[in-house]
């Protein structure tokens, strides 16, 4: 468990249709939940939210994972919890879904091993970080480090990109792991997809506790993939 006192998490997460809340009190989740898919974040978030039964001016640090994800998504989950902050003037912690779910998946992996992570971005397209499990403590920076950054790309170019490293051997982690995995040619181990905000509010209450809290307005969004409308505005320079 990790060594943090004192301190009271909320964790959202919104980068998946269904996502997840939590509760993290001194470095250890006491709450978790799935979100409901069949309804929208905006429509389930506050009933979620109050399920967790702890009063917004318990909570020490909001947390709350910044992407990547769909546009909608990640905007309604870190204004949810922009709006929370402000309230309550506590301060808030953004944390890379990519990260979440390979400090996850490294639960049970031993130092040098390798972690791949594939969100499913649709289009045929994964998000996509590579990591090699350090010997740290879990949910900790030092556990992961990176070797490939967040990208967007087609599963066989992704794994491309990634040939200087024996990804045959990675444990891959993600819905887009397991929406393009085997067509992509990989019989790789896969760790299972989970709820993530349980990790990330342990990777949040560590930041705070080493001072890397930050006020709402600072928390951005990692889209990682260009906004439509922005998209089709260079296309209509173009023609």
């Amino acid at each position: 468990m990790l060594k943090v006192y004192r301190m009271r998490v909320l964790a959202l997460d919104t980068t998946e249709r269904a996502g997840s809340v939590a509760l993290v009190e001194d470095g250890r989740i006491v709450l978790e939940r799935r979100g409901d898919e069949s309804r929208t974040h905006g429509e389930r978030l506050p009933g979620e939210l109050a399920a967790l039964d702890a009063p917004f001016s318990s909570i020490d640090v909001f947390a709350v994972a910044i992407g990547p994800g769909s546009f909608t998504g990640l905007r309604i989950g870190i204004a949810t919890i922009q709006g929370l902050s402000l309230v309550t003037k506590r301060r808030v912690v953004g944390v890379s879904a990519l990260e979440a779910h390979a400090q996850l998946a490294s639960r049970t992996l031993d130092a040098g091993a390798l972690v791949a992570c594939w969100i499913d971005a649709q289009r045929g397209e994964v998000f996509s970080a590579l990591y090699r499990v350090a010997d740290a403590t879990l949910f900790t920076p030092e556990r992961l480090v990176e070797l490939a950054g967040p990208a967007v790309a087609d599963p066989a170019l992704t794994l491309a990109e990634w040939s200087e490293h024996r990804t045959a051997l990675a444990t891959f982690v993600g819905d887009g792991a397991v929406r393009y995995l085997a067509g992509a040619g990989m019989n790789s181990p896969m760790a299972a997809t989970v709820p993530i905000a349980g990790a990330i509010g342990c990777m949040a209450a560590v930041s705070a506790q080493r001072g890397y809290a930050t006020p709402p307005a600072a928390v951005h969004a990692l889209y990682v993939r260009r906004p439509d409308a922005e998209l089709l505005r260079g296309k209509a320079r173009l023609r």
